[in-house]
């Protein structure tokens, strides 16, 4: 399980340098859609990278885990909720569910 675990910490934080690096574009796109503001979309890039790097480093220190699970959960929900207000279809919704469900499923095994 604490493999499986792992695996989802890199998967999770892989994806949002991903997306916050080299798609960072299409995050420009997404929050002038979704009417947020340049320092709103640059302080959630920040958190978001900063969470994904402590993720990374829970690998070997898993008391670090927690709570950046638990804030990439609650980001990926905020991102749900402003897919539904725009009205994008469900395809525009598939990344942050797949990343809440991962980070729900770290968040899980770090009580375990």
């Amino acid at each position: 399980m604490e493999y499986i675990t792992q695996l989802c910490q890199i998967a999770v934080a892989i994806s949002v340098y991903f997306v916050w690096i080299f798609r960072y574009h299409n995050v420009i796109t997404e929050f002038k859609q979704f009417g947020l503001s340049d320092l709103t979309r640059n302080a959630v890039g920040a958190s978001k990278i900063s969470l994904s790097a402590l993720l990374i480093v829970g690998i070997w220190h898993s008391s670090l885990v927690l709570i950046p699970a638990i804030g990439m959960g609650l980001f990926m929900i905020g991102a749900q909720v402003f897919h539904f207000k725009v009205g994008n279809p469900f395809i525009k919704h598939l990344p942050s569910l797949i990343l809440l469900l991962l980070s729900a499923f770290i968040t899980y095994s770090a009580f375990a």
